[in-house]
């Protein structure tokens, strides 16, 4: 119950995103040619490429399938966007058609091919940072977990800062030996290195994110570590100020200390 809860919670969100699209174009008398769906996790390693943008293909990363197409993130025109965002209300058709007790990766396919929409998956240079804990090393079906330094474009792998002892020949060896349908990513050329992720962050992350990630990150790192709660809240007002629509809990609520 509470998975299947969480999934519709997801399929909502990001279905919402489409919503506002389109009330924004209605207020505005326009049409985007091009939406980026990505996410707030993300930590980026460089920026897109022009080849991503492609008419009428919906463009999303390698690996990290689950037995579908990896949806943690996407890119495509209007109308294949359109489709690719139609999470929750798609959920009729699929049943209709059959399609059934499908995880997000896989009802994400379903919905892409129930209405003819091309996709491509290309190389993403981007992470999902997490806090999460997997095994490790991981089993066949288990998950990977990258360093943030890993010079690769790593399609949105998870991924953390921590000092990988491992060497990329033998990082690669591991990931190869993970169900290509599943958690496989992308390991040519000595691209990815692994963190030991059945654990916390190890001490010291801190030292590492800054310095994979720059000193512009890593001021901002270090501020947002110092804020008082009076300047949390100030920060929120303001983002609230630039936002067209503004539909979370107040700001007070948000920046209460995580107990």
């Amino acid at each position: 119950m509470f998975p299947m809860q969480g999934l519709l919670q997801y399929f909502n969100l990001v279905e919402g995103c489409l919503t506002m699209i389109k009330s924004y174009q209605q207020q505005n008398n326009f049409t985007y040619n091009w939406i980026v769906r990505t996410r707030v996790d993300g930590y980026w390693s460089s920026r897109l490429r022009p080849n991503l943008f492609i008419p009428g293909q919906y463009v999303v990363p390698s690996g990290s399938s689950y037995g579908g197409l990896n949806d943690r993130f996407g890119v495509g025109d209007f109308n294949t966007s359109v489709t690719a965002l139609s999470r929750l209300s798609m959920i009729p058709d699929l049943d209709s058609a059959g399609l059934t007790e499908l995880n997000s990766e896989s009802a994400f396919q379903a919905q892409l091919r129930l209405r003819n929409v091309s996709y491509l998956t290309k190389r993403m240079p981007f992470c999902v940072v997490s806090d999460r804990t997997y095994d490790f090393p991981p089993g066949r079906f288990g998950v990977p977990v990258a360093t943030l330094s890993s010079k690769g474009p790593l399609s949105g792998v998870k991924c953390r800062p921590c000092s990988s002892r491992f060497s990329g020949r033998w990082s690669a060896a591991v990931v190869n030996g993970l169900d290509r349908q599943w958690s496989w990513t992308e390991t040519a050329n000595g691209t990815l290195q692994l963190c030991d992720g059945h654990g916390g962050w190890e001490d010291g992350w801190e030292e590492l994110f800054d310095g994979v990630a720059g000193e512009k990150l890593a001021v901002e790192r270090k501020r947002v570590t110092a804020l008082l709660f009076d300047e949390c809240v100030a920060d929120f007002e303001y983002i609230k100020r630039r936002s067209a629509v503004w539909d979370v809990p107040p700001a007070t609520e948000l920046c209460q200390p995580v107990r």
